[in-house]
């Protein structure tokens, strides 16, 4: 049997090869054509049982396997899954475009929400049916016949585009090095980040130190290395990664430029002004009006601070470091340096308690405190050797399982993020378990066999895994049993960040912090002086964090609303325009960070990313709760308040809108008050 038309069990990542994908994705299409031209025939009754179920149960068998083929290009991006991938994915995106312009499957689902069973359904099912109306009607359906052919193009188009984004990015970080022969030109660098640069030139059959723009090589030069023409060097590299700066099949500047026309015909011939009221339909917010103010309010509360902040660095650098001009590559390096004076420590001391065998079993202890269940390691098929693989379970029931890909990777693209494997669903046999894919881009351990050091994470690096651990918790704790509203699936997008910010505030708690760290060398836990400098210096420059956030989002929202692909003016235009309106640090002009926003180019972000500080107003209103429940239980570890949370948010997925789920919780609507706290900001509320 081809491996990826198998469902019995878990991917067979240890069989799947390449030379599998077209075989099997064609044959799936086929399938589901063939059920579709069944379905739509007069004689399929607009019901259920009838019409809906089988749908999604072909449906899902065509996203399972192509879930593992785009897995694998996105962990595994070597030339033939590349190929197979960038083959397929043209049908794949044919295939949904034909699905969404089908008008007779449109008015079945029409049929079904003004007949007789729909007010029997359940609210899961009547959100599924409301929510296929309005992605039929996002999808084309109601286009005139012969525009259909044209807006089919443009989603095949830009299904490619944003995989052909990813993998330039991909391509240009792994494309430029920097080889450094002497140890004296990295004085101030952490011994761990110099031995893996060490190790990764052995692994090249070279002498000397190896540094690449991959995150855990990146960003200790930028932080702590005092050769400052080494960091200006690596800072330009990563800046002008996939820019007209480097090589020209690389560029993602045309890509950019053709993604914003085809998004903006496509709102335009759905009746849209842009492509930012697309987006929104789906979302919490209503108009993109309402989320410029929303992100506009929070760099006006924001600004003093991060005024206070970028006054402080200069004065520290010009007194302390004897520089008069700070550049982009000095800013994390003389943000480091202050932070040391002022606190008494360093990101890279903390690191050393964060040995990632404690980190994991601090991870694991929170979640099995919050909601009663227990996680072990299991057994899995997988991708690469270093990728785990755990079960959750309550009472001895198995509730779901997840893969944790934590190391970076050449052939892996960067960041972290979650996704699904399998979701919870309802089958004839019983409740389909679900199984979430984990990943991050951490440095890996350094040396062999009994040499071999555990990795260790910075405080960020923890906060990460926390942050992509709720993602997965809000897919694996699900218990909705239809697929469409099952998990994440259904969630508004501007809500699906709740949870994986919420996790990460318990990153800063003390009985957390305390029971997950032990020093790599003594094996000594975080000691509590070191903890309270940490949390003294939680709110270090947070105001320049947030101006930093809202900057990227008001840009991606004004770029899909405002911004007029083919004008006078261009996207960099667009973006010194808002820089000049909520920026206190400007980079240089030759920075190309655009090229390099993977979020709303090559992913699913795209007059979205206001999302992230949307949802962070949920989230701290949210953990708000277990700080209420610590005064009385002594700790925000509160199973009762854990328990709750599950069940209203949760457990619920997209089965509810989701501020219906977070008034259920809290018992009112959301408030920015606990946010602005938290981020040291409450006095400019």
């Amino acid at each position: 049997m081809n491996p990826l038309l198998d469902y019995s069990g878990l991917p067979r990542f240890d069989a799947v090869a390449p030379e599998h994908v077209a075989p099997a994705i064609r044959q799936l299409l086929d399938e589901n054509r063939a059920l579709i031209d069944g379905l739509i025939a007069p004689a399929t009754a607009a019901t259920w049982d009838s019409f809906v179920q089988p749908m999604l149960d072909a449906g899902e068998r065509l996203s399972r396997a192509w879930g593992i083929v785009s897995h694998l290009h996105s962990v595994n991006d070597v030339p033939p899954w590349r190929e197979a991938y960038n083959a397929m994915l043209p049908e794949v995106s044919s295939f949904y475009a034909d699905l969404g312009q089908n008008l007779v499957l449109f008015a079945k689902f029409r049929s079904l929400a003004a007949g007789d069973e729909f007010p029997t359904l359940s609210a899961a099912r009547r959100r599924v049916i409301e929510n296929e109306l309005r992605d039929f009607r996002l999808s084309g359906a109601e286009l005139p016949e012969e525009r259909k052919p044209r807006f089919k193009e443009i989603q095949e188009e830009l299904s490619a585009l944003g995989a052909k984004f990813s993998e330039n990015l991909l391509d240009a970080t792994n494309a430029h090095a920097e080889w450094i022969e002497s140890e004296a030109d990295l004085a101030g660098l952490p011994d761990d980040a110099k031995a893996a640069a060490k190790a990764a030139a052995e692994k090249d059959g070279k002498q000397g130190w190896k540094f690449t723009l991959h995150a855990p090589s990146y960003i200790p030069v930028l932080q702590y290395c005092d050769n400052r023409e080494l960091r200006a060097r690596m800072y330009r590299a990563s800046a002008t990664r996939a820019s007209e700066f480097g090589s020209e099949e690389l560029d993602n500047g045309p890509l950019i430029d053709r993604l914003l026309a085809l998004r903006h015909e496509e709102a335009q011939m759905l009746g849209y002004a842009n492509f930012a009221e697309v987006s929104l339909a789906a979302k919490m917010a209503d108009t993109p009006a309402q989320v410029a103010r929303f992100q506009r309010d929070m760099a006006t509360k924001a600004r003093p601070f991060a005024e206070r902040d970028v006054a402080e660095l200069r004065d520290f650098a010009r007194q302390e470091l004897g520089m008069d001009a700070l550049e982009s590559w000095d800013l994390a390096w003389a943000s480091e340096k202050l932070k040391q004076q002022r606190y008494s420590f360093s990101d890279d001391e903390v690191k050393q308690y964060f040995p990632e065998p404690k980190v994991l079993a601090g991870l694991f202890r929170v979640i099995e405190a919050l909601f009663a269940v227990r996680l072990a390691p299991d057994t899995a098929p997988v991708w690469h050797p270093a990728v785990r693989f755990f079960r959750i379970e309550r009472d001895g029931k198995l509730i779901g399982q997840f893969y944790l890909d934590l190391y970076a990777r050449e052939t892996k693209r960067g960041g972290a993020w979650m996704d699904e494997a399998i979701t919870r669903r309802r089958i004839d046999s019983g409740v389909q378990t679900p199984v979430a894919y984990l990943n991050c881009n951490f440095p890996a351990p350094v040396g062999e066999g009994t040499q071999m050091r555990p990795a260790t994470f910075s405080h960020d690096d923890v906060i990460t895994l926390f942050h992509e651990s709720g993602h997965g918790l809000h897919h694996l704790l699900t218990r909705v049993e239809e697929l469409p509203v099952s998990g994440i699936h259904g969630v508004e997008w501007d809500a699906v960040e709740l949870p994986s910010q919420f996790m990460e505030n318990f990153c800063w708690e003390w009985d957390v912090l305390s029971g997950m760290t032990a020093h790599a060398e003594t094996g000594a836990p975080l000691p509590r002086a070191l903890y309270d400098k940490m949390i003294a210096a939680k709110n270090f420059q947070s105001g320049l964090q947030t101006l930093r956030q809202v900057e990227y989002g008001l840009f991606d929202l004004l770029l899909h609303c405002e911004f007029v692909p083919g004008g006078s003016k261009s996207v960099m235009d667009l973006l010194a325009s808002v820089r000049a309106e909520v920026a206190v640090l400007v980079p240089p002009e030759w920075n190309r960070f655009p090229n390099s926003f993977s979020h709303i180019f090559g992913g699913g972000y795209a007059a979205g990313y206001y999302s992230y500080k949307w949802a962070e107003v949920l989230s701290a209103d949210a953990y708000e709760a277990f700080e209420e429940a610590a005064r009385t239980s002594g700790s925000t570890l509160d199973a009762a308040t854990g328990e709750r949370f599950w069940s209203e948010i949760l457990s619920v997925g997209g089965s509810r809108p989701a501020l219906e789920s977070f008034k259920a919780f809290r018992g009112r609507e959301p408030k920015p008050d606990a946010l602005l706290r938290h981020s040291g900001m409450a006095l400019a509320a």
